[in-house]
């Protein structure tokens, strides 16, 4: 299969343009409101005192989490030594880069500062949304794929999908569509049905880190590594390296005793 090479401008009205990518990041706030007031009606949520106000407000820092989180993690995670040498060049958010594992210490540091306002303890608050982010994630991994960005590796078989993007006529994994179905959607379904429950505090948001840490790892080995990095010790991409500490942290909340 040729990738469509969907136009990446969904919405042109004279000079204004909206792009699909930042169609896809509205939709998963929207998703993350939507399921945030369904998350606060559950009893165990209740009982601890959330209120549809509290997901509202925690959607405002954890926007700014993402973006300056997201920006700043493949900055200085990815290309450290350009950045170093071309500091304002981190504003150009227009030419592209964003890193999850950046974002994902943004959202927790948004936690971090909502809990501490609120005088809670930090899992409180991150099991609180911990299962409202991996449909977030998923619309994220659309937007990759109607971009056409971050393909997959070749599949050195005779199937795979053609990524002009790529600069050649190999047959890729869409990896962008196996991290939406494994991180985003089963991650979402499995995280969700988990969290129905009453947990020990920081255990759903355990999962998360466990979950999320296994599906990118595994799935990184069909993605293409960064052509400015390749591949680093013991053949493992920068996504793998940071995904094992989410992995070890996820095993570690998952496992501890209640103090």
């Amino acid at each position: 299969m040729m990738h469509p090479q969907f136009d990446p401008i969904a919405i042109q009205i004279g000079p204004l343009a909206v792009h699909w990518y930042g169609l896809m990041y509205l939709m998963a706030f929207m998703q993350y409101l939507a399921l945030g007031h369904l998350r606060v009606q559950q009893p165990q949520m209740r009982a601890k005192g959330f209120v549809g106000q509290d997901i509202e407000d925690l959607l405002f820092y954890a926007v700014l989490g993402v973006i300056l989180g997201g920006r700043l993690g493949y900055c200085f995670f990815y290309m450290p030594s350009y950045y170093l040498a071309n500091p304002l060049d981190i504003f150009k958010v227009w030419q592209g880069g964003m890193a999850f594992h950046g974002g994902f210490l943004g959202v927790v540091v948004a936690i971090a500062w909502f809990a501490k306002k609120r005088g809670l303890h930090f899992f409180t608050v991150a099991d609180l949304i911990a299962p409202l982010v991996p449909f977030g994630l998923a619309f994220g991994r659309i937007g990759n794929f109607i971009n056409g960005e971050l393909w997959g590796r070749p599949t050195n078989a005779t199937w795979g999908m053609i990524f002009p993007q790529a600069g050649d006529q190999l047959l890729r994994h869409p990896s962008q569509l196996y991290q939406f179905g494994g991180e985003g959607v089963f991650l979402g379904i499995i995280l969700w049905l988990y969290a129905r429950q009453p947990r020990e505090i920081g255990q759903t948001s355990g999962v998360f880190a466990l979950g999320y840490g296994i599906f990118r790892f595994v799935v990184e080995y069909s993605r293409e590594p960064d052509r400015f990095l390749g591949t680093l010790s013991l053949g493992l991409s920068m996504g793998q390296w940071l995904s094992i500490p989410m992995i070890l942290l996820g095993i570690y909340l998952c496992n501890r005793k209640k103090s």
